[in-house]
């Protein structure tokens, strides 16, 4: 499945570019659609920071990302470095005691906070109170008239906040908002959005509410919520994805999620998870077919079984991960290679997933063609693993229960939520 993210450059007065603002797109055609901004914010946030990598969409750059009243109140920024982001306050937002709050609390961890299209509310007490907390106001040139942007430029002058100018047109706009004491400036006038693709794992079944109870004890088990992102291949595509950024790339490859945990840290785990759960339970999320994850959980389950009849026992979760991503040129739509490059996984998995000969491989091969039913590969694998064929139809059936009834549970705890 293509994912997409749109970017649009700000400028500083000697047209260099400054920042990026990140734009919600569902497609290749560069236009708002119509979602609501939690959904629009979170899958912003999904695609840019996992599915293609914040260093790939903004280059080291600052990026507003908007922000609504609702993910400001779940502290949804604290999630990201101050470096990284600055907090932009939609002019949905009503200022409040709780507003302002918050935005004491993100200046205090050292974020940015931009301010929407503000229009100070001489009725609301706490309109003005919010302008002590911003570094930016947003001016819309556009649609603002001009006797209300001098209001907003006087009012931004007195308390030392910087001024950035959107939808800027036409030169005239540009030299117009300079002349002003404009610091930054965005619009067509000097680059439309330009969108950033890559692909991304749909989810079947989000193991958020398990995982996140999880972490909410005094001591959280790392192979518990191992064994729920485990079973899970968009979350586990995810984790792998994190965790080959260049914050946290690891020194060595990765052969099991439990190693991707330890190595990236139950806190930063957490907030991963918190800010997916978010993304789906705002409706953004896309399934895939019941079949294809049940034929990926069956295929890890069994690789990892053949590796335990085969004395591999050291290596059981590296077999497990094999046949779990055995699938995901089909899931996604794009070749293997391409997949692979983007992470961290151990060399002989990548290898196995690429169809290069290696134990990994063969142990897949004996699974695919059990699915196959091809008796006369089954029998030549059989001989060369020295494994009974009964044996290996026990855990056959074994892996079909264990896939069946952890689909069968999921959708038993999603017709409670409903």
């Amino acid at each position: 499945m293509e994912v997409f993210v749109a970017r649009q450059p700000i400028f500083n007065k000697k047209e260099e570019v400054f920042a990026y603002e990140l734009l919600h797109r569902n497609n290749q055609v560069n236009v708002f659609p119509n979602v609501n901004g939690d959904q629009a914010t979170a899958d912003v946030i999904i695609n840019s920071f996992l599915n293609i990598g914040i260093d790939d969409v903004a280059n080291g750059k600052p990026c507003f990302i908007n922000f609504t009243e609702n993910l400001l109140q779940l502290r949804l920024p604290t999630y990201f470095r101050p470096r990284e982001i600055v907090v932009e306050i939609l002019e949905s937002v009503e200022p409040s005691e709780e507003i302002i709050e918050i935005c004491q609390e993100l200046k205090a961890l050292g974020y940015k906070i931009a301010l929407d299209d503000y229009a100070l509310n001489e009725q609301n007490p706490y309109s003005s109170e919010l302008l002590s907390y911003a570094d930016i106001i947003k001016v819309d040139f556009l649609q603002t008239s001009s006797e209300i942007r001098e209001r907003i430029e006087s009012a931004a002058k007195s308390q030392n906040i910087q001024l950035l100018a959107e939808k800027v047109e036409t030169k005239t706009e540009f030299l117009t908002a300079k002349e002003k004491g404009y610091d930054f400036f965005q619009g067509y006038f000097f680059s439309k959005p330009d969108i950033v693709s890559t692909y991304d794992i749909p989810t079947y079944f989000p193991s958020y509410f398990e995982m996140i109870q999880n972490f909410s004890m005094t001591a959280p088990s790392i192979d518990e919520v191992s064994e729920l992102i485990e079973r899970d291949l968009s979350l586990s595509y995810k984790l792998l994805k994190l965790i080959n950024s260049p914050a946290f790339r690891p020194k060595y490859k990765i052969n099991s999620i439990r190693q991707a945990i330890i190595l990236l840290g139950l806190i930063e785990t957490q907030k991963w998870i918190y800010v997916m759960a978010v993304r789906e339970t705002t409706g953004m999320a896309k399934s895939l077919s019941k079949e294809t994850i049940k034929i990926c959980l069956t295929r890890a389950k069994m690789c990892e079984s053949v590796a335990r009849l085969k004395k591999q026992t050291a290596f059981c979760s590296s077999f497990f991960m094999t046949g779990m991503f055995s699938l995901m040129d089909t899931v996604m739509g794009t070749s293997m290679e391409k997949i692979l490059k983007d992470l961290p996984l151990q060399d002989e998995i990548c290898e196995a997933l690429k169809g290069e000969p290696n134990c990994y491989k063969e142990v897949l091969d004996l699974v695919v063609a059990v699915e196959k039913a091809d008796w006369i590969k089954i029998n030549q694998k059989c001989r060369e693993f020295k494994i009974e064929e009964k044996d290996l139809f026990l855990i056959y059936a074994e892996a079909l229960n264990w896939s069946d009834h952890l689909l069968n549970d999921e959708a038993s705890n999603q017709n409670k939520l409903i």
